[in-house]
């Protein structure tokens, strides 16, 4: 069967969307089948082999019997491609054009889960009616936040909403990346080039003691923290650098930030970074990252 394999796409999953279809289309060829690879670049035109290729309405694609999309993200998972399918009427893997949108607009589908009376857990839409004040007040024995909270752009603000949804005597647990350590030099070399927004702190305060003790102030009876290390292993300094500009988001807006103009000297600063933060030698790349482990006990 001929099968053509759409990856790449417009979302920020690109990069590791062209390795699943890569991962696909040797599996099918493997099962003896005849594998045609079609790259959707950033910009969403459809190449096969660097060439663009002309889409009309009915007529299929590339003859294939059937068009297995190993998209990720928008653009991708969220019924557009699936519609541009139907149009083209090519058979494909996976849902339709409405069930790939309701899935990935998450409200819809769990406004749909609600009106069927599907248990999930509770949820609210940011912007709605009292959306903040949903949790109720000292509601939970812990409140637990791993590399999260840190990143919010009001830290006062987000400090108080822990503080507000733990019960007296409950505990809030964090992780925090260090200013000192090997990812809090990553994000100072990155703000080299794609400085942060005038007026916002530095989410690497999170990571001190004493910040921590003057955003909860009197609200906790007791605060501990330690110095932790996250041990972080990739292949080499370029996969650790695709990797976070895949999922990290301060690291994707920080390549949207400097554009196409400046994302070679923030790739090849970053490089240098972790070439001489790696201790795993020519093996391959570890960065033995120092974060900050904190409990913090409710007044």
């Amino acid at each position: 069967m001929r099968v053509a394999v759409l990856s790449g796409g417009r979302s920020s999953e690109h990069d590791v969307s062209l390795r699943s279809g890569a991962s696909v289309a040797r599996g099918l060829e493997a099962a003896g089948h005849e594998a045609v690879a079609v790259t959707i670049d950033r910009d969403g035109r459809w190449l096969r082999d660097g060439s663009a290729l002309q889409l009309t309405p009915g007529e299929g694609l590339l003859d294939a019997a059937v068009v297995f999309p190993a998209l990720h993200g928008a653009f991708g998972e969220d019924g557009s491609v699936q519609g541009l399918l139907e149009w083209l009427d090519v058979p494909y893997v996976g849902s339709d054009v409405l069930a790939s949108a309701i899935c990935m607009d998450k409200l819809t589908l769990k406004r749909l889960f609600a009106a069927r009376g599907i248990p999930q857990v509770e949820f609210a839409a940011v912007g709605e009616e009292r959306w903040r004040q949903r949790c109720e007040d000292a509601s939970f024995d812990v409140a637990m936040s791993i590399f999260g909270a840190m990143f919010a752009p009001d830290q006062q603000q987000a400090a108080n909403e822990l503080l507000r949804v733990v019960k007296p005597g409950g505990r809030i647990g964090m992780g925090n990346w260090s200013p000192g350590g090997s990812v809090g030099t990553m994000f100072k070399t990155i703000s080299k080039h794609a400085p942060p927004p005038p007026g916002l702190d530095s989410p690497l305060l999170w990571g001190t003691e004493e910040r921590l003790r003057e955003l909860f102030g009197d609200g906790i009876a007791e605060l501990r923290v330690e110095h932790r290390i996250s041990r972080q292993p990739f292949r080499s300094a370029d996969h650790y650098i695709e990797f976070f500009r895949t999922y990290f988001g301060p690291t994707q807006a920080a390549y949207e930030r400097v554009g196409a103009e400046g994302e070679g000297a923030l790739t090849d600063d970053l490089r240098a970074f972790l070439e001489a933060a790696n201790t795993a030698g020519e093996r391959a790349m570890v960065l033995e990252a120092e974060y900050l482990e904190v409990i913090a006990t409710r007044a």
